[in-house]
């Protein structure tokens, strides 16, 4: 799943985009608050983690801004700003979770997998297709029961299509939701990884739609 972060503080950013890469996010992090702005228009993110003291636009201005465009990116504030009344302003300006510095890491991967569960109609952090099962807190994924290795690419896939249900994916919304700018993607890269789904969980849990892309298969 991919994160916009907007932190100025460098040791904290860092920390955040390192920390939840390796839970499986990809993660796009910005220290200014008009770049993070405009980020958010530029690319479909699945949450956002603002902090509210950042330099040329404040925090809660970047909130209005989306809110007024109608973007309903799901957005967890994170700020030094703890008070009851920080807490009350952030909420009903339109964030959707609220936690103050200092932080646990964890946590905070908690509360967006909470926040991006919502958002997709899930209520469990399970997430199932036929005998595919996806722990999404735990990062591990069983067929049948039998526990299935995946690389940190090919779990995210999976993640994505499971959670796409049957809408189909071109391979230009795969590359946005599994890599973050800057990164290199091969030319065939999504379709390999594709074929290795298709591997080691059925050929058939991933359709191609010819002309469009890829979508979840039917359950067996």
């Amino acid at each position: 799943m991919r994160i916009l972060v907007l932190e100025d503080d460098r040791l904290i950013g860092d920390g955040i985009k390192t920390g939840l890469g390796q839970l499986g996010f990809s993660v796009d992090w910005f220290k200014d608050g008009a770049e993070g702005m405009a980020a958010l228009v530029a690319a479909d993110y699945d949450a956002a983690i603002l902090d509210l003291g950042l330099p040329n636009v404040d925090g809660m201005d970047v909130l209005a801004c989306w809110r007024r465009q109608g973007r309903d990116v799901p957005v967890l504030i994170l700020t030094a700003r703890g008070t009851l009344d920080d807490r009350i302003r952030g909420l009903d300006a339109g964030a959707d979770d609220y936690l103050a510095k200092p932080f646990a890491l964890t946590e905070v991967a908690a509360r967006l997998r909470a926040l991006i569960r919502r958002r997709h109609g899930h209520s469990e952090s399970n997430l199932q297709h036929g005998a595919v099962t996806l722990d999404v807190a735990a990062r591990s994924l069983t067929l049948d029961g039998k526990p299935v290795e995946l690389t940190a690419r090919e779990l995210a896939l999976a993640e994505l299509f499971l959670n796409a249900g049957t809408r189909v994916l071109s391979r230009e919304q795969i590359e946005e939701k599994l890599y973050a700018w800057g990164e290199a993607v091969g030319s065939n890269t999504i379709e390999v990884y594709v074929h290795h789904l298709r591997r080691k969980l059925g050929r058939d849990f991933i359709t191609t739609v010819r002309g469009f892309g890829y979508r979840l298969g039917d359950p067996a």
